[in-house]
């Protein structure tokens, strides 16, 4: 069985400029662009680009990271699995939403349009 709360913890004191580095690479690798990486991160936070260089320059905690930003009501919408665990049970606050954005940025790069990422009916 999985240790959740090293796991949980771990997340809480990553920082958001060690991720974001790999999730650029990852949609840029399959043909997206770090425009429409910046559009799923502010459908997500609310955060505009101003916002996200300024963690990144910051080296701001996820756990800083998404205390500040303003999550979007159909985040809750978000739904599959993400590191072998479905997101919509994540029962750590932190911990699930920084798996939404997991699960959106492997939805960028598996090509869906935006409309769909963005839980658009």
């Amino acid at each position: 069985m999985r240790n959740l709360k090293s796991a949980d913890e771990r997340i809480r004191t990553m920082t958001f400029a060690s991720v974001y580095p790999l999730y650029l690479a990852k949609v840029e690798k399959k043909g997206r662009t770090r425009a429409e990486l910046h559009q799923v991160i502010a459908w997500l936070t609310g955060y505009g680009d101003e916002e996200i260089l300024k963690h990144l320059e910051a080296r701001s905690s996820l756990e800083d990271f998404f205390a500040q930003a303003r999550l979007n009501p159909s985040a809750r919408l978000i739904t599959g699995v993400i590191c072998g665990y479905r997101v919509e049970e994540i029962q750590n606050p932190l911990t699930q939403q920084v798996r939404y954005l997991d699960k959106l940025v492997d939805e960028l790069a598996k090509g869906w349009p935006l409309e769909k990422i963005f839980r658009c009916a």
